[in-house]
């Protein structure tokens, strides 16, 4: 039967491009190079993790966790949070665990956002804060992080909160530029959430991953900000295991119901035997993050030289996975263009970081490079752009 032509497709997504990621990611395996595109390791997190899942496997912990997480795990996440950061939480009304720090992010949006009501979010952004916001039937107003330093200006923070704003999304440590905001940048989205009545909801997967003896502060911690803050994190970039996709929301208690509102009718529950893993990750295995950060600092210092190398201007982040790159000096305007001619040109991916910004003419120069890959490959990588012609 013949088909039609005809866009079934909601309204409200059909604004939304598909995610440059799996973009990105097609385009390597389809050439065979090089990923420094998609933030996930080339090795996985700790072997009695692993055995953990299999145990729990074995075990019969195969059919449906409690909808918001095993108690274990649940218990792990608040004693993490006391033993970091000196928060005192109740794991049963004030951690909900979800599927990875995306659908918390998705369900933090879809409960707290009506039609109509503006998100202040930062920019560059991950690109799944917008299609939640345009899912919800909200307007984002992004603040944006400007190269060379990708600093919070707490002017433009001010001057994006109207009358219609009902929350912030912050992340940090910041998703691509590796950005972590300080305690001065983190009072000024404290007083303007204080002043303004918002809910701010904080993106900390890189939580861990910090350099060069920068420090992760969050933002409920700060005073006046417990009752107002939704606090999100994740063992996929924590542990390096991103294909488990467990992750946590925690807070006060009315914030948790509310956005568990939305999350149990997206997952309702997820992952069974690997939440008891990620409760012994969590509670046995801190020495493997506060490793992987030393790790990840030296290759972020090879990938960063190496760009150099090729006469980049390069941002040194000061956590994450990834660096940033602008391409300006080889002739290229549009770094969309640079990143599809480069697989053929170099057999190298990288993300064009144009498409996390809604200011395009802020983002079009630059390039996002992923770091968290082996050594040797890091090393190929610099060998192949080095010995190819990158310039328009």
């Amino acid at each position: 039967m013949a088909g039609t032509s005809r866009d079934r497709t909601a309204r409200r997504l059909r604004s939304i491009p598909p995610t440059v990621f799996s973009e990105m990611s097609a385009l390597a395996a389809r050439t065979g190079s090089l990923n420094l595109g998609q933030g996930f390791p080339d090795r996985d997190g700790p072997s009695p993790v692993v055995e953990a899942a299999v145990a729990a496997l074995r075990a019969g912990r195969n059919q449906y966790a409690p909808g918001p997480g095993v108690p274990e795990l649940r218990a792990a996440v608040a004693e993490h949070q006391r033993r970091h950061y000196g928060i005192d939480l109740d794991p049963d009304t004030e951690v909900v665990v979800t599927a990875g720090a995306t659908e918390a992010v998705a369900a933090a949006v879809l409960s707290l956002l009506n039609p109509g009501e503006e998100m202040v979010v930062l920019e560059p952004y991950y690109d799944s804060y917008v299609a939640c916001i345009e899912m919800a039937g909200g307007v984002r107003r992004p603040v944006t992080l400007r190269a060379p330093d990708f600093r919070l200006d707490a002017d433009a923070l001010r001057a994006a909160v109207t009358p219609r704003t009902t929350a912030i999304l912050l992340n940090t440590p910041h998703n691509p530029t590796g950005s972590v905001l300080d305690v001065e940048e983190l009072r000024v989205v404290a007083e303007v959430a204080t002043e303004h009545d918002l809910v701010v909801v904080t993106d900390e997967v890189y939580e861990h991953l910090v350099f060069d003896g920068h420090r992760h502060v969050p933002l409920c911690t700060l005073p006046g900000m417990w009752e107002r803050t939704l606090t999100i994190s994740s063992a996929g970039k924590t542990f390096s295991f991103t294909g488990w996709k467990v992750g946590w929301a925690t807070g006060p208690a009315d914030l948790v119901r509310t956005l568990t509102a939305a999350k149990q009718w997206l997952t309702f529950t997820n992952a069974a035997p690997l939440q008891p893993a990620v409760a012994h990750a969590l509670t046995h295995e801190a020495g493997f993050y506060e490793a992987l950060a030393r790790e990840l600092q030296d290759k972020r210092d090879l990938l960063v030289a190496g760009l150099r190398d090729l006469d980049m201007d390069v941002y040194l982040p000061q956590a994450t996975y990834f660096a940033t790159s602008d391409v300006r000096r080889y002739g290229h305007r549009d770094a969309r263009a640079f990143c599809q001619a480069l697989p053929e040109r170099a057999g190298v991916v990288a993300i064009p970081a144009q498409a996390l910004y809604d200011d395009q003419e802020a983002g079009r120069h630059l390039v996002r490079w992923a770091f968290c890959k082996e050594t040797h490959v890091l090393e190929e990588a610099v060998r192949r752009l080095l010995a190819a012609d990158l310039r328009a």
